[in-house]
């Protein structure tokens, strides 16, 4: 596949940074770990992850804005680009030895995502995005699935843990949600998911309480596999309310109506 400019700067920054969470990986019981909040943990693998892709994008690019998980936000004064940036999703998975966790980069352009890449570099699974150029993983076309009905479907989601979010809220909607599908999964790295969905792997997902770099480079992703997202009230304002919505079509339609339905009556 042909890259842009752009997006071969994004890839070559979440590689390096992969590498990078691959050493710290194999030796996660050393890690220093800090904590941010509980049970929100954050790891000098962060840290330098964060560095290298900030320094690898910044170097391309200067003019641009900067917005990271470890770090304050930093505005451009180009004024219409800004990079968003996780530099290790999943980060309770990567502190526990669990091989499911990302490098998240999406380039956003006055206000649209218009690039996104995911790595995964327990797998070596690459997931990249432009706009009108489709979506890929190691280079291979990727669409979202097939699937017209529920009932047939496997659905991912978030599941809100200590400190975080409204667990009752997310036990109404499981309840509505597991009662309509074939599966759910709750995988714990949201970039991830979001390009499991792309790829066909899910066939929708929903969840709360997540932060633009946790959806950026994955709802282009979904957009460019065909797919839908929104928020919980099915508009486009997917960082303001930090919450999404995806799936098919079908799918997406779905699944906001299920999510929605009210508590169910004593």
């Amino acid at each position: 596949m042909a890259r842009s400019a752009l997006l071969n700067v994004m890839v070559q920054a979440a590689l390096k940074a992969g590498k990078s969470l691959s050493r710290d990986f194999g030796e996660v019981q050393n890690l220093q770990v800090s904590v941010k909040g509980p049970g929100d943990f954050v790891s000098q693998a962060d840290f330098k992850a964060e560095k290298i892709v900030h320094d690898e994008l910044m170097k391309a690019r200067p003019t641009y804005g900067f917005a990271g998980e470890e770090s304050a936000e930093e505005k451009g004064t180009d004024g219409a680009h800004r990079w968003i940036v996780d530099p290790l999703d999943g980060t309770t998975n990567f502190l526990h030895g669990i091989p499911q966790f990302a490098v998240s980069i999406a380039l956003e352009r006055n206000g649209e995502v218009v690039a996104g890449v995911v790595f995964n570099p327990a797998t070596d699974e690459l997931y990249t995005a432009e706009k009108g150029g489709g979506a890929f993983m190691n280079d291979r076309r990727i669409r979202v699935g097939a699937r017209r009905v529920l009932s047939d479907c496997v659905i991912g989601c978030g599941v809100p843990h200590l400190g975080r979010g409204n667990h009752g809220k997310f036990l109404v909607e499981l309840r509505h949600v597991m009662g309509e599908v074939a599966g759910v999964r709750r995988f714990g790295a949201a970039a991830l998911d979001l390009a499991y969905v792309a790829a066909g792997r899910l066939d929708g997902y929903w969840e709360s309480g997540l932060s633009s770099w946790d959806m950026a480079a994955g709802l282009i992703l979904i957009r460019e596999a065909g797919g839908y997202v929104s928020d919980m009230k099915g508009t486009t304002d997917i960082f303001g309310s930090g919450d999404v919505v995806a799936g098919n079509e079908l799918i997406h339609k779905a699944l906001l109506e299920v999510s929605n339905r009210p508590i169910p009556g004593r």
